[in-house]
């Protein structure tokens, strides 16, 4: 199976660091958060992915493309331009295949999601998440739900909490009878993690305006195909300079939750 990543967005509200980048290249802990989202799946034997992308698209690409010459150090020959490399204490680097998929500057996802079908080989299911995210997500088990039901798409669903604090007022709204600082938020909200089937496609459009969390999710819902999955402790989306902070932070304490492939 293939991990299909979103990668095209333009991340307006992280402005401080897409102005110049493409959102999945903002670093966490010196790393490009699509790689450790990529990390994640690898944990769990997930090592061929597609990556849709859309702005900035020529810098994820030559990231990857020069991926060795940035990560080691490495001896270069000007003769023959051979390079030998020097890898870290597992002398390896990560065995993975991705597929580039440009697909368009404006597109919304189910449009981007659309245009990679033609990617996916024989697979009769994909992994499906964003670009800005991470979890301690087991996908492994959100499968075996998605085949165990049959669904169109599985998706995690967490809990999270509000940004404000939230007063409850007296009957005459003159005073305050409780208050709770950024309290969990009811119900779950969609994690962005997904496992999809084929089916899916019946769904989408690649009209650029095909937007997968309405129309698409909501006619899916409807017809008994949206099945959900709740095997997270951690989760946390990058949406914001100061979520892109909280998670450096977290790197500087060494309190990563999402990175599963070190337990």
């Amino acid at each position: 199976m293939k991990a299909v990543i979103l990668c095209g967005g333009k991340g307006t509200r992280l402005r401080e660091e897409t102005e110049y980048k493409p959102k999945p290249l903002v670093e966490i802990g010196g790393k490009p958060i699509l790689w450790h989202i990529m990390k994640i799946y690898a944990h769990y034997g997930i090592t061929e992915f597609i990556l849709c992308l859309g702005f900035k698209s020529d810098m994820i690409k030559e990231y990857f493309i020069h991926y060795r010459e940035m990560a080691y150090d490495f001896k270069f020959n000007l003769i023959d331009n051979n390079k030998e490399y020097f890898y870290n204490n597992d002398n390896s680097i990560e065995d993975w295949k991705i597929t580039f998929a440009y697909t368009g500057e404006n597109e919304s996802t189910g449009a981007r999601v659309a245009k990679i079908k033609k990617y996916l080989g024989d697979d009769e299911d994909f992994f499906l998440t964003y670009g800005d995210g991470v979890a301690d997500v087991d996908i492994l088990e959100g499968y075996k739900k998605h085949k165990k039901l049959g669904a169109v798409v599985t998706l995690l669903t967490t809990r999270a909490q509000s940004p404000f604090g939230v007063i409850e007022h007296d009957s005459k709204e003159e005073f305050a009878i409780s208050f709770k600082e950024k309290p969990f938020l009811e119900g779950h909200i969609n994690g962005g993690w997904m496992i999809c089937n084929k089916r899916i496609f019946d769904f989408l459009s690649e009209d650029e305006n095909c937007v997968l969390e309405e129309k698409p999710l909501k006619d899916i819902l409807k017809a008994g195909g949206l099945a959900t999955y709740k095997n997270c402790n951690f989760w946390f989306s990058m949406d914001t300079y100061k979520h892109y902070e909280e998670l450096n932070k977290m790197c500087k304490e060494n309190n990563c939750p999402w990175m599963i492939w070190r337990k």
